[in-house]
């Protein structure tokens, strides 16, 4: 699924279950020492979906740890990203000599909680919101837009190595299957680089929200 969304020479895994044969190495083990059954089968899996990908690169299994914001830790030369949400898990690597960054973000598709939305979205992003809303319904377009600011951070902070609020993105959803995001903030990258902001694709399928940056 999430291969709809990615270019040519970006590699993927991804699960729609949890795996029980999945191992951790002991580094990843420690992380999850204390968490309950589901959450650890969920870790475990999503690492599964990112050592396959790593694997079609030609990267050989290796620990993928938490690093600073609990952002993972990929090997040296891979930019990656990984998602789960109930009932999906995925991961996307590169090598770095052909991609900058990859964010990735999987949610339900179903619409936010209350209140959530004045949370997260600018005012012209609820305004754009309601006007896609009432042309295409049947799509969640407030949790697309979450979907989204969440690729969005995954895609800057190893860049940047710097926080970023929701509202420091401005997100345009087009009808299209493709979207844009336009930083509010510096967005000068660790190696003084500009970065002024992302363009993405998204997907709904199978009850699910997909968005990518690559």
């Amino acid at each position: 699924m999430i291969e709809q969304l990615l270019p040519a020479g970006v590699s993927w895994a991804e699960a729609f279950d949890d795996r029980a044969d999945a191992p951790l190495f002991p580094e990843e083990e420690e992380l999850v020492a204390r968490a309950v059954p589901g959450r650890r089968r969920e870790f475990a899996t999503v690492r599964a979906c990112a050592r396959r990908a790593l694997g079609a690169l030609g990267v050989p299994p290796a620990p993928i740890l938490r690093g600073e914001r609990g952002a993972p830790t990929w090997p040296a030369g891979v930019v990656g990203s990984m998602t789960h949400c109930a009932g999906y898990r995925a991961a996307v690597v590169a090598r770095a000599s052909e991609l900058r960054t990859v964010g990735i973000d999987a949610e339900s598709h179903a619409p936010l909680p209350d209140d959530v939305l004045d949370v997260i979205a600018l005012p012209q992003e609820q305004s754009r919101i309601a006007e896609l809303q009432a042309e295409q319904p049947q799509v969640h377009w407030d949790r697309m837009l979450f979907s989204a600011k969440e690729s969005v951070y995954k895609a800057w902070f190893p860049l940047t190595r710097r926080f970023l609020e929701f509202e420091e993105a401005d997100i345009t959803l087009a009808p299209d299957g493709t979207w844009s995001a336009r930083l509010l903030v510096d967005g000068t990258t660790a190696d003084g680089g500009p970065l002024r902001g992302f363009n993405g694709r998204w997907l709904v399928q199978d009850d699910l929200v997909l968005t990518a940056i690559a």
